[in-house]
């Protein structure tokens, strides 16, 4: 048996060097954990669980996710877990803390953090990478870990346990990626403030370190600007690259319009968060436009509930749903389980350095049956954890250490 003996929390400051990280919106982040700290009464072993900021307000996250965490303690792990869908719900809903959402915001981040540290702890007291854990849980088990409230009209208990049963006698053909690896793309081509010679550079580079998918930065007051330096992208890797374009919500609906026609030319993988993440109607709107250019988004929706009204726009195809952003690790199985019935692709964005959703992706791919893609690749920070995520040829690595590779130095 393994009990929660202390909760506490670790806020986590990262530097970048000049330029990494910048996007249309975001100019000097500092990439930020608010971690959650789970001690037992086994010396030595210690779930982790992240947030992500950029930096400002990291500590009030930390706060939230005491507050929120204080209930676990004295609570053993398999105990916690065999019911975990109905302790988020508790957790999410508190009686006081809800105000301050609901389900978004500071509270929603450090539940993130919570709920992350409470399947780190559950797969290292069973010894096994997370990916193990989750692919070796049966439909009942999975399915009590999630929170399914406010989606009875599209997914039930009964529905999702059917899902994940149905896939249980095809796993076998999608096993292989657990070899394999599995496909990264490279984020860090284009970072808004690089100039035109680095995006240049960095685009060669990634080829040469054997990605066939990367990410260009857009967002500019000048369109032209942004046509610039995409182009310069295409010219570098060929037509046979898939090169995603990422506005990171810069632009207002008749901006976003004009932009990715003007865009289209270099024929983009995808556009990524062209307007505010609210803002379900305009993804539409701009999703029948531009099509068949697709529309991904992801990063900045908060929660399963304006997942689903997305997806029931049609509003995107490519979803992006993140651990660290949304409600861990069991609200981004929800949301790839709605993706999986609206025959949508997860391509998580990842504010831990692919850390969590290098075993998310594993889930996904064997145990939902949902496409295997490719999963961002953001390099900045493999110095600040115990087992940084391992990229050999533009592909990850399987984690084979027990627990969601968390851990930070």
């Amino acid at each position: 048996m393994t009990t929660i003996h202390k909760v506490s929390t670790r806020d986590v400051r990262i530097d970048l060097h000049p330029g990494e990280g910048s996007d249309a919106i975001h100019s000097n982040p500092q990439y930020s954990y608010a971690v959650t700290l789970l001690a037992t009464d086994k010396p030595g072993l210690t779930g982790v669980g992240l947030a992500f900021t950029l930096g400002g307000g990291n500590d009030l996250v930390c706060a939230a996710a005491k507050t929120l965490a204080d209930a676990l303690a004295g609570r053993e792990i398999e105990e916690l877990m065999a019911d975990f869908g109905r302790t988020t719900r508790e957790l999410a809903d508190h009686h006081q803390l809800r105000w301050l959402g609901p389900h978004k915001g500071v509270v929603h981040l450090a539940l993130a953090s919570v709920v992350n540290a409470c399947f780190d702890l559950w797969a290292k007291s069973r010894g096994v990478p997370l990916w193990r854990l989750l692919l070796d849980l049966s439909p009942e088990a999975l399915v009590a870990t999630l929170d399914l409230s406010y989606l009875e009209d599209v997914l039930t208990a009964d529905e999702a346990r059917r899902m994940i049963a149905a896939e249980r006698p095809t796993r076998a053909s999608r096993e292989g990626v657990i070899a394999r690896g599995y496909p990264g793309y490279d984020t860090s081509v284009g970072w808004f403030n690089y100039s035109d010679e680095q995006v240049r550079t960095n685009a060669r580079k990634a080829l040469d370190n054997g990605f066939t998918a990367m990410k260009l930065k857009v967002g500019s007051k000048e369109t032209a600007r942004d046509v610039r330096r995409a182009s310069i992208v295409r010219e570098v890797v060929g037509p046979d690259v898939r090169v995603m374009v990422d506005a990171n919500q810069q632009w207002t609906l008749p901006v976003a319009l004009r932009a990715c026609l003007a865009l289209a030319p270099m024929n983009p993988y995808w556009v990524e968060e062209p307007t505010h993440p609210d803002d379900v109607a305009a993804h539409q709107t701009l999703a029948r436009a531009i099509a068949p250019i697709p529309i991904a988004m992801g990063e900045h929706v908060p929660n399963r509930v304006v997942f689903k009204n997305y997806m029931q726009a049609q509003a995107a195809k490519f979803i992006q749903v993140d651990a660290v952003r949304v409600a861990g690790v069991s609200e981004f199985i929800v949301v790839s389980l709605m993706a999986r019935q609206h025959g949508l692709i997860v391509v998580p964005h990842v504010g831990d350095m692919g850390q969590i959703h290098q075993h998310l992706v594993l889930f996904n791919h064997v145990g939902l049956g949902l496409d295997r893609v490719f999963l961002e690749y953001i390099p900045h920070l493999r110095d600040s954890f115990v087992h940084p995520a391992v990229v050999e040829g533009g592909v990850y690595k399987t984690p084979m250490e027990a627990g969601s590779s968390s851990d930070l130095k």
